[in-house]
């Protein structure tokens, strides 16, 4: 008995930014098994779609997308001050999603998002690219090799971005939810523990401005300490864990693009990392999780968790640094 091939998905895109362009170049050259059937932008109603597929619809109403017919599943890369709105009408749609992290702004709206979700019955994902890096990937694989794991540090150094806060569209929240939330995430996935508390402080505290420097410490339940450093203050990047167990330590460099392991008792070495893009391997895990009838890699509710980790940490910045409960919902 032979079986039909299954028809490339139909993926509506939400948003054509700059990292919007990034999703729709992958949809249209590196994904065979999808195909980009509609985009959606401000300022579409002049005309304005995508240059380089001139004949794919292009909506300036988003709720004209989610309906449309040939659309699937719904890829939303749009400022996260938005995403509420637009995840919950494509959930009561009943079309997948995969969306951009931060799944929110505010815990109580990564909630929302959350329930709807779960009532679809669709396949959604948040899009934490970063747990596809392969140097986050080289990490994993090798973290057994340093036995029990003690505590880990995790940064994230950028230079400032020089948007407005308008145009940036996160609420008046700065960099830990914009870069920071990929490291809230990388704790629970590396510890496969949940953050049960944190203390935070931040060069300034939203709502007063949007913070460029936090330094903090995660607490999971079962006791491990994480050391957190975001910021966008300085010239060049960096991107790194570093992982402490008990038979040795192992670092990971994304923007490095290496692994480094240090051990008494094990092989110790540095190895290069290939390079690979985040968001079409993001990509190719949603539509296979589509197609197959898979759970995603990254669900909505990991999404929500790392916001309402990034909360605990705003709440505890607003009292000097003061140790929080993480509240999960």
């Amino acid at each position: 008995m032979t079986h039909e091939p299954l028809a490339p998905l139909g993926i509506g895109l939400i948003g054509l930014g700059r990292h919007g362009s990034r999703y729709a170049k992958h949809i249209l050259a590196d994904l065979p098994d999808a195909r980009l059937v509609a985009v959606s932008r401000r300022g579409a109603g002049e005309g304005h779609g995508l240059a380089s597929a001139p004949t794919v619809p292009c909506y300036l109403d988003y709720h004209e997308l989610i309906a449309d017919p040939h659309v699937e599943a719904v890829v939303v890369v749009t400022p996260p001050v938005l995403n509420r709105e637009i995840c919950v009408t494509v959930a009561r749609a009943k079309k997948a999603l995969l969306v951009e992290k931060p799944l929110a702004i505010t815990a109580e709206n990564a909630r929302a998002i959350a329930r709807e979700a779960r009532q679809g019955g669709r396949v959604m994902m948040t899009a934490q690219t970063l747990r596809f890096d392969a140097a986050v990937v080289a990490l994993r694989e090798r973290q057994a090799q340093i036995g029990a794991l003690q505590y880990l540090s995790v940064a994230s150094r950028m230079e400032p971005h020089g948007f407005s806060e308008e145009i940036r569209g996160f609420g008046g929240r700065g960099c830990l939810l914009e870069t920071g939330i990929h490291l809230l995430d990388l704790v629970r996935v590396l510890t496969e523990d949940e953050v049960r508390a944190v203390s935070c402080e931040m060069d300034v505290v939203p709502p007063h401005g949007a913070e460029r420097r936090i330094v903090g410490r995660l607490m999971t339940s079962r006791g491990l300490m994480c050391l957190l450093d975001v910021s966008r203050v300085s010239s060049g990047r960096i991107g790194r864990i570093e992982l402490i167990g008990a038979e040795g330590q192992l670092s990971a460099d994304w923007c490095g693009q290496r692994v480094v392991q240090v051990s008494a008792w094990h092989d110790a070495g540095e190895w290069p990392i290939a390079a690979a893009p985040t968001v079409l391997s993001t990509l190719r895990a949603f539509v296979r999780a589509v197609r197959e009838g898979l759970p995603p890699p990254v669900t909505i509710e990991d999404g929500k968790r790392a916001v309402e980790i990034a909360e605990a940490c705003y709440a505890s910045a607003q009292q000097g640094g003061r140790i929080v409960p993480v509240e999960y919902a």
